[in-house]
């Protein structure tokens, strides 16, 4: 008799996982089998508590697969948020400078274009194919300048007060130093249409001097000084 209920007796672990209800009619079920076999009921302990216990400090992780979908932390939103040509989703934008004050502003850009000792004398005769270079170079950096908008796409459209593009031929290490300033009264800084004057008059005279020599290089296109705005003067080196 005690084998053919042994299977009815060890039942109630599996009913461990039913709702509290069925829990309470299973156990009455068991304790009415356990006193026909053992004839007495059984103690208290076999209310199972380690069983129940165990099972409320289950903890469930969720795979790997999943958590790699999870959003990302605020901090990092709000990091973007800081950047000032990007959107809080991370898309670019032009900066509004309405809030700005009207100031004076200059910058100051200088290159460099190394020809070699053939180029530069053709240069310095004024003997290359496609006539002056100097000259044409000048007047391809004032434009470069006005259309520097155009070109860098998040850069304000300036109405630009003044423009100067210097060249001069240097027999040192035979090459074309290139000097650019841009002026304007605005809300916003002119570094970019004097970096664009002389990256532009670069590579015109790359491009009138080409014919001659491929191994022709443009060099230290930089920002040498800048004046006005928020930030006041600032010069390479000071």
């Amino acid at each position: 008799m005690f084998l053919r209920r042994f299977p009815t007796v060890i039942s109630p672990a599996k009913r461990a996982f039913s709702s509290k209800v069925s829990d309470e009619i299973d156990l009455r079920i068991l304790n009415q089998e356990m006193q026909s076999i053992f004839g007495a009921e059984p103690p208290a302990t076999m209310d199972y508590p380690e069983l129940n216990s165990s099972i409320g400090s289950l903890e469930f992780t969720k795979p790997e697969s999943s958590r790699q979908y999870e959003q990302p932390p605020k901090v990092v939103t709000e990091d973007i948020s800081k950047l000032t040509h990007v959107g809080v989703s991370g898309e670019a934008q032009m900066v509004d400078v309405s809030s700005k004050d009207n100031t004076k502003r200059t910058a100051l850009a200088c290159c460099k274009v190394i020809l070699g000792k053939r180029v530069f004398d053709l240069v310095l005769a004024n003997q290359m194919g496609k006539g002056d270079v100097l000259g044409v170079a000048k007047i391809a950096g004032i434009n470069g300048a006005k259309q520097t908008s155009s070109l860098i796409p998040l850069c304000h459209n300036i109405a630009l007060t003044h423009v100067r593009v210097d060249l001069r031929l240097n027999p040192e290490d035979f090459s074309v130093d290139i000097e650019g300033e841009a002026s304007c009264t605005g809300k916003t800084g002119v570094e970019m249409e004097a970096m664009t004057a002389v990256s532009v008059a670069g590579l015109t005279v790359y491009d009138m001097c080409k014919a001659a020599s491929k191994d022709i290089s443009i060099t230290d296109v930089r920002l040498e000084r800048k004046t006005g705005g928020k930030s006041g003067y600032w010069s390479r080196g000071e």
